[in-house]
């Protein structure tokens, strides 16, 4: 069970550190994250269990996590460069190309997931989760899908330089829609635009 967080200043709370994260060989307790922080059931969690186990698998893939300090999972974020091959491209790429957005699918790291247990978010944790990983992409530019509403997590891309390449895109069993954003890299900081 996850501690409450004591503020640490805007950072992000008291002992929380971020680092390496073995996505593949923590997967059910990264999985325990998102089910908290995204609402997620059984079903879906065994389904994303697959997915995350096969991901891991791709050319770059890689994964950070956010830790207390008795080494529990807080949060996590994973990505890796771009495939058009990938299920996720194949989806979004009509819609991007609607909107003449389409090269995005070049040259770009995708920010698979990202998730940060309730009991720590609004502490910056998401944030340096995010921007730690696409500081080490080779790529020029990262793209990620969020749900397609005004939320606090579309509120931190577009602080980050996130913008709205493709909105109302639908993903086969997703009952919500979503919005593809890119930006370029590294990703914008605080106080600076």
């Amino acid at each position: 069970m996850l501690p409450t967080p004591e503020g640490d200043g805007p950072d992000h709370p008291a002992g929380l550190r971020i680092g390496p994260l073995d996505l593949a060989g923590r997967v059910d307790e990264a999985l325990r994250v998102q089910a908290v922080a995204f609402g997620l059931s059984d079903e879906e969690v065994g389904i994303r269990r697959y997915i995350v186990q096969r991901h891991m698998t791709c050319r770059g893939a890689r994964a950070l996590g956010a830790y207390t300090d008795d080494g529990a999972l807080a949060g996590f974020v994973y990505g890796m460069p771009n495939d058009r091959d990938h299920w996720w491209s194949t989806v979004v790429e009509p819609y991007l190309r609607a909107g003449d957005n389409e090269g995005w699918l070049d040259g770009s790291f995708v920010i698979t997931e990202l998730h940060v247990h309730p009991g720590f978010q609004g502490h910056g944790v998401g944030r340096e989760l995010i921007t730690r990983i696409t500081d080490a992409a080779a790529e020029p530019r990262s793209i990620l899908s969020a749900i397609d509403t005004d939320s606090p997590a579309r509120a931190l891309y577009r602080a980050l330089g996130y913008t709205d390449l493709a909105r109302r895109v639908y993903f086969p069993s997703a009952s919500l829609p979503y919005a593809v954003m890119g930006a370029p890299l590294p990703l914008r900081r605080p106080g600076i635009r």
